[in-house]
């Protein structure tokens, strides 16, 4: 992960992260693989859809550092001291003490749904860049998916992410890339800039998935805890919060902008399906190279949260340890998680619509972790310390994030409807 050094005047990971994947700030998603959806987004926003990626990136930087301030309370002498190791544990302690494990099992929920869903859109997208870079061949976007979870499958046995982690630099550096050339074709065709495309004015039915899709580009805030944790200084965690997403806001605007300039109305759901078929073919291959390299991250996390949440809880375990008394997964074990990479390969074949999902996602889980509950958890744990100015924020941002949540979900819900039978009446 691209994580600011002390050079940049933020601070470094004293030690490597937990096995989560951490995501990158200016990128949201393991990698930054979606930041593709997000001329899509511009394409039915128009210019709100720019401020809005100006406005996510500020509440999101907000609401990370009072996440992390609930982490933190003051004991007897005064200090400042840390007394919670995850958003779990905040959640647990703002259920508590009559439901002290309610907080925890609902972000658990969320992660779960945000991670699977994160599995689900790579085979997705694996599946759409396949069909449209070699669109002669008789094989259906249905089939590239398919062929890409069969690559996919050996991830069940995955005991760790050793295997994997050396791949991530690399697909960044590689996203890095593909990203430049993108944007290069982009400015090569600045003079046929379609300024006049850009409107003031939004699709009422279109724009909440535009909100959930930004949403989503943005969502950290699960693994923050985890990171500054792990900093040499964790004072110069909001050090690092505001560089980052001044990077993000930056980025993800000017390439959104730029991609949406170029093609206007015709903005595909993935911006390089926009590009020319000789440039289009050797960038989708890296994306979906890069892509498959993706996968394992955002599975392995959800299947460490399910067995830890079912099978490994002690007595409160939903079900027997799937682990052995040697440390070895048993086969009905391993049968689940075989079962759960089927899973995101049917929901890709029965739901191959890139943008709608990342926009039901973001509006779903994103807007939950990383609007409503950090701002609920910090007026529940901190209320009598905050001021008033914190007070109004933490409200405004409560309400507005629950708006934004119930019509982005809504409407990604109803053109998931209207695709779906679309694609049975075909």
């Amino acid at each position: 992960e691209i994580i600011p050094t002390q050079s940049q005047g933020c601070a470094t990971l004293s030690r490597p992260p937990p096995p989560l994947p951490l995501k990158n700030p200016i990128f949201g998603v393991p990698a930054g693989m979606f930041v593709l959806g997000l001329p899509y987004a511009i394409l039915h926003g128009g210019y709100l859809g720019l401020f809005l990626i100006i406005f996510a990136a500020v509440v999101c930087c907000y609401t990370g550092k009072i996440l992390i301030a609930c982490l933190y309370e003051e004991n007897e002498d005064g200090e400042i001291v840390r007394v919670r190791d995850s958003y779990v544990d905040i959640a647990n302690a703002c259920c508590a003490p009559r439901f002290p494990t309610l907080g925890g099992r609902i972000v658990n929920v969320a992660q779960i749904i945000e991670l699977v869903m994160t599995c689900i859109l790579y085979v997705v997208v694996s599946g759409n860049l396949m069909y449209n870079s070699f669109p002669n061949l008789p094989v259906s976007q249905k089939s590239w998916s398919i062929i890409a979870t069969a690559v996919l499958l050996p991830c069940a046995f995955l005991k760790n992410l050793k295997a994997v982690s050396k791949f991530s630099l690399l697909c960044t550096l590689a996203h890095f890339v593909i990203n430049i050339l993108v944007i290069a074709y982009c400015l090569s065709r600045a003079r046929d800039w379609a300024w006049d495309k850009v409107k003031f004015y939004i699709d009422v039915k279109k724009f909440p998935i535009s909100i959930g899709i930004i949403v989503f580009s943005y969502t950290s805030q699960i693994f923050l805890p985890s990171l500054e944790g792990n900093m040499q200084n964790p004072k110069e965690f909001h050090c690092m919060m505001n560089w980052t997403h001044i990077a993000a806001c930056i980025l993800k605007g000017l390439f959104a902008l730029v991609a949406y300039l170029t093609w206007a109305d015709e903005t595909k759901e993935v911006i390089t399906d926009n590009l020319p078929s000789t440039i289009r073919a050797v960038v989708n291959i890296f994306l979906v190279a890069k892509a498959l390299l993706s996968y394992p991250l955002p599975f392995f996390a959800a299947v460490e949260v399910l067995e830890r949440s079912l099978f490994q809880d002690g007595n409160r375990a939903f079900f027997p340890n799937c682990y052995g008394g040697d440390g070895r997964l048993k086969s009905w074990g391993l049968t689940l998680r075989c079962a759960l990479v089927v899973f995101t390969l049917l929901m890709a074949i029965y739901v191959p619509h890139f943008a709608l999902l990342m926009g039901l996602t973001g509006s779903l889980t994103g807007a939950g972790l990383c609007f409503l509950l950090p701002s609920l958890f910090h007026l529940k744990l901190l209320w009598r310390k905050l001021l008033w100015h914190h007070v109004f924020f933490d409200v405004a941002i409560f309400v507005i994030g629950g708006i934004c949540s119930i019509s982005g979900f809504i409407h990604s819900l109803e053109g998931l409807i209207e695709a779906f039978r679309t694609n049975a009446e075909d």
